[in-house]
């Protein structure tokens, strides 16, 4: 019997194992997101320094990511996903160790912090662009929405067992099972037959390449309307480590069971918003429901600003989770199809760019506008920003259509 469109890519036996080592991998890492930002509230409860550690944490991203895409068309990709895999891993059992002797200070979690981020700059564009090459360009939209499903999914599952393990066993666990969840991920990666082997080099250096790729999405108005709403979710919305802790302490007054419950909350948003992209299997995902996504994400992170009751926050984040990932499955399956295949590494650092590299500059204005004014201000000015971002960005798109049909008369 056929899979459904949604679920195509899992009958590449090569995705279905990369699949699971990337759910694995996913679920140990948001146990420790939770993890972390719970431990720097217990070292320090400034919000500054809170938001001070997600943008040490994403700032290579912003520093190196249009390198790093460079690197994966020229690096075999399976090889370096297991070696990143095993970095990270490494990173997560340091900390663990650090915090059970009873050792760890506040420095210590921002240099790890912007340790892992670097690691994590050179992983991302070669995850992207191995996905296309495991299951092929007809079915890189089933696998772009499963490989959101299967984040958010985590999102739900990790959050969740995080905060229970840190109510009741405390954040060294979490960084522990991290750790060892990201060894099981290398086996499964050495078994995959796709090496993701880079095609023969054009005989220019890397600058030249990275021209190349920077040409051809400037000169792409399709790529760069991707771009720009990617800058604004991932700026606006997407600063969930650093507003959720802060609306659970200083809003809700909860603690970490509450934390992970709210961000179970957003994953399950997330997740069906990964889900829906898949039914759709559209190839070029409509412009009305990337706009429409978009304000509809601002709109849940403005009511989330409102929110004094945990039913009305769970309702929120569902809703910024739900209509965000739309946005953002949909700009990725957008961007994978209008590569060519020799510059999809290029071409997706640049998504890695802007979807992480914006986070930092946010988890500053969120943790600074909170330090002064509270997190329902941060979130209020934020939704705000989104909302005004994404009608410049559809008076240029619809001007540049406009345009476009007249010279066409």
């Amino acid at each position: 019997m056929p899979l459904p469109i949604g679920l195509r890519a899992l009958r590449h036996p090569d995705y279905r194992r990369f699949f699971t080592a990337q759910f694995v991998a996913q679920t140990g890492s948001w146990m420790q997101t939770v993890a972390q930002s719970w431990l720097v509230l217990q070292l320090s409860p400034s919000p500054f320094k809170l938001g001070l550690i997600g943008s040490l944490q994403f700032a290579p991203i912003l520093l190196f990511s249009i390198a790093s895409g460079a690197l994966a068309d020229r690096l075999p990709k399976r090889r370096l996903l297991m070696c990143t895999q095993t970095a990270l891993g490494g990173l997560a059992l340091i900390l663990a160790a650090l915090v059970a002797s009873g050792r760890v200070e506040y420095w210590h979690v921002a240099v790890l912090a912007f340790t892992s981020g670097l690691v994590n700059v050179l992983e991302q564009p070669a995850r992207q662009s191995f996905v296309a090459e495991m299951v092929g360009r007809g079915d890189v939209a089933s696998a772009v929405a499963l490989n959101s499903a299967s984040f958010n999914a985590a999102r739900i599952i990790g959050p969740g067992l995080g905060g229970l393990m840190i109510a009741r066993f405390g954040v060294t666990p979490a960084f522990v099972v991290n750790g060892l969840g990201f060894a099981v991920t290398v086996a499964m990666l050495s078994r995959l037959g796709t090496r993701g082997l880079p095609r023969a080099r054009s005989g220019r250096g890397v600058v030249d390449e990275i021209l190349t790729g920077l040409r051809y999405a400037i000169r792409t108005p399709e790529i760069r309307l991707m771009l720009g709403l990617l800058f604004l979710v991932s700026i606006c919305v997407f600063n969930f480590t650093v507003y959720v802790p802060l609306v659970v302490r200083t809003v809700l007054h909860l603690g970490a069971e509450g934390f992970g419950l709210l961000m179970a909350c957003l994953g399950v948003g997330a997740v069906t918003g990964a889900l829906t992209v898949g039914v759709l299997g559209a190839r070029q995902p409509p412009t009305t429901m990337l706009f429409g996504a978009a304000a509809l994400a601002c709109g849940g992170l403005l009511a989330l600003s409102t929110a004094r009751v945990f039913w009305f926050a769970a309702v929120a984040l569902f809703l910024t989770g739900l209509f965000g990932i739309v946005l953002v499955a949909s700009c990725n399956t957008a961007m994978q199809l209008a590569a060519p295949d020799e510059l999809r590494g290029r071409v997706m650092s640049l998504y890695t760019l802007v979807w992480g590299g914006a986070f930092p500059i946010g988890a500053f204005m969120v943790g600074s506008i909170s330090e002064h004014w509270g997190v329902g201000r941060a979130l209020l000015v934020n939704g705000m920003a989104g909302l005004t971002g994404a009608a410049l960005l559809l008076a240029w798109w619809t001007s540049r259509e406009t345009a476009g049909r007249a010279r066409e008369a």
